[in-house]
């Protein structure tokens, strides 16, 4: 019996005669699909309702990989990397180029990182301060910039 697709190439499961939905189970091709969607930023609610299927049954079939969300995008770039290389290896000069592209973008990710880092550690803890002391402190900046203000004012007309 030949398999049916839906109009986006999925199967199409057929009635078991059992009450209830048949359990969804996870192909690799799912998990392939999961992996690059997550690599991509989807969340878990869109990428579900993609697999048609439930948050819980998502959650339960891909535990696996929803550990990996963090590093999915590194790892997907890492993959490119490697195909990449692998064809610059043999010859092929637009992999040449794109090997390239590759490393000068991971270079400028690595410097903002660097200097994301640099500053953070340059960047000097402020106090807390309450809300009373706050409102004061804005009360007195607001009062030294009218004086301010008062004092050019004055210079101004003892000019003219």
């Amino acid at each position: 019996m030949a398999e049916v697709f839906d109009l986006f190439g999925n199967p199409v499961e057929a009635g078991t005669g059992k009450p209830g939905r048949p359990r969804k189970d996870a192909t690799q091709e799912d998990r392939n699909k999961v992996k690059l969607l997550l690599a991509v930023g989807w969340s878990n609610e869109r990428i579900a309702s993609v697999l048609h299927m439930s948050l819980p049954t998502f959650r339960r079939n891909f535990f696996q990989e929803l550990k990996f969300r963090t590093v999915a995008r590194d790892m997907l770039d890492a993959r490119r990397l490697e195909l990449a290389m692998n064809a610059s290896l043999g010859g092929n000069v637009g992999a040449m180029r794109q090997v390239d592209r590759l490393l000068d973008r991971f270079d400028q990710m690595e410097a903002e990182r660097a200097y994301a880092a640099s500053a953070k550690d340059k960047a000097e803890p402020k106090e807390k301060l309450g809300k009373k002391v706050l409102d004061d402190k804005l009360a007195l900046d607001a009062d030294a910039a009218l004086m301010e203000e008062l004092e050019l004012e004055t210079r101004q007309n003892v000019r003219h």
